[in-house]
């Protein structure tokens, strides 16, 4: 095991660990290799590595590094609203992927990954198009991707990648950056692939032991659709079809899953991403998260992308998971504030298959750690025991992305201060500005 290069320290220090276990004046070890070493008090650490450097935030609480289980790079922020999702998908964002350069696709990545790490993500799953450009975004920003892309294989849908592309980005990009870099293999939906597309796409997750992500039960016509062309629902058909025989398949938005289909993926290798500010936006509908968590599927939280939502904010996206729960049980207790969190870090780790690896402030595992503010108005008052313990419910209530201090992944700091020390910001949005003009005039001709 590697020597302790650094001691990291707060105010407090929440693990996500099976108990939620929070330490204050905590302090976490991380070796030269990128790992969390030890986790305990300041002065116990301090003492047992004299030699370590110290990096001490007393006013801020270290959390494990946010997970985002579904987005999509993009720069169309604002200027795709107020359409139901099909109208959205037809008059927008089919048009933007036809027309879309590699070189536009690499600087969308750029701006999304920066954002996200900014905002206190370290995980993205990332579902977009020409990834080699996502893959050289993630290895300059230093976040973890999980990388998707579109996949279209079916004559009405030539204008998506391939799974040839796929199957490339796999070879050239799985495992890399030191392991941050993961690729699955994608599919925009299921009726963006023909049979043979179908097949081929569940053999080649298959052949290279990877996930497989495809959007699914968003909307309520997909319901009627399913059973005009199947005669069954949804994720009877992907099980039929043998998408659930995959390594892992996770499934973003399941809106409109009823009872049968929540309880069949409970028992197949299959996970959630729920986009609530997403759903909202297209009028989607409300998913049946509370009914998934208690049939033991994992679920995570998605932003979706920029353009159904308008930002990376995880922070946000918390609150509303919780909020928008709340509401369809019409129960104030629902979504409660620890299950929240958990469905952001761990539960986003297992979701996407690397709860072994991050999630967690638990010795063995990555050093992918963020520390947010505690001497702001929205964490105050903070109380961390006794009746009043507010520490997770400030947390998912009322914290923001431009709350976070810091953001660490892999034991590398990528942002400090509110800093992002990895790229120059600055460049990243003159390159949007320079790009995002000549794309809009190509979707509008």
């Amino acid at each position: 095991m590697s020597e302790v290069e650094l001691i990291l320290a707060g105010g407090h220090l929440l693990t996500m660990d099976a108990g939620n276990s929070v330490v204050v004046d905590g302090a976490v070890a991380v070796g030269g290799g990128g790992r969390i070493l030890s986790v305990g008090t300041r002065g116990d650490l301090t003492c047992q590595h004299p030699e370590a450097r110290l990096k001490h935030l007393p006013d801020t609480v270290l959390m494990p590094g946010l997970v985002n289980a579904h987005c999509h790079s993009g720069f169309l922020r604002g200027t795709a609203e107020h359409l139901p999702v099909w109208d959205w998908l037809t008059l927008h964002i089919n048009p933007m992927h036809r027309m879309l350069q590699s070189h536009e696709a690499k600087a969308a990545s750029m701006l999304c990954y920066a954002e996200s790490v900014l905002g206190g993500t370290t995980t993205v799953v990332d579902m977009w198009r020409y990834m080699e450009g996502s893959a050289e975004a993630a290895q300059a920003i230093g976040n973890r991707l999980v990388a998707v892309p579109y996949v279209g294989e079916h004559p009405d849908y030539d204008y998506f990648d391939t799974l040839n592309m796929n199957e490339r980005l796999i070879e050239d990009w799985h495992r890399k950056a030191d392991g941050r870099i993961n690729v699955w293999v994608g599919l925009e939906h299921l009726f963006y692939a023909d049979e043979a597309g179908q097949r081929r796409a569940i053999e080649l997750a298959k052949k290279h032991d990877t996930g497989f992500h495809t959007h699914c039960s968003e909307a309520r016509i997909e319901i009627a659709e399913f059973n005009r062309r199947y005669g069954r629902k949804p994720m009877t058909v992907l099980d039929d079809l043998g998408f659930f025989e995959t390594p892992r398949t996770m499934i973003a938005h399941a809106v409109w899953l009823d009872e049968s289909e929540v309880e069949l993926i409970a028992g197949r290798p299959v996970s959630v991403a729920h986009n609530p500010v997403s759903n909202m936006k297209l009028a989607s509908g409300i998913a049946p998260i509370s009914d998934m968590l208690a049939a033991g599927v994992p679920v995570g939280i998605g932003t979706d992308g920029e353009k159904e939502n308008n930002n990376f904010d995880m922070f946000e996206e918390m609150k509303v998971t919780s909020l928008l729960g709340k509401l369809k049980d019409r129960d104030a207790a629902a979504m409660d504030s620890w299950d929240v969190l958990r469905m952001a870090t761990i539960g986003g780790a297992r979701a996407i298959g690397l709860d072994q690896e991050i999630g967690s402030i638990e010795p063995g595992k990555r050093a992918d750690i963020i520390a947010v503010r505690t001497n702001t108005p929205r964490m105050t008052p903070l109380f961390d025991s006794g009746p009043w313990f507010n520490l997770q419910h400030n947390l998912v209530h009322a914290v923001r992305g431009s709350d976070v201090a810091l953001t660490m992944i892999d034991g590398k700091v990528v942002v400090e201060d509110g800093d992002l020390k990895t790229a120059d910001l600055r460049e990243i949005i003159d390159e949007i500005h320079a790009v995002a003009p000549p794309l809009f005039e190509r979707r509008a001709a």
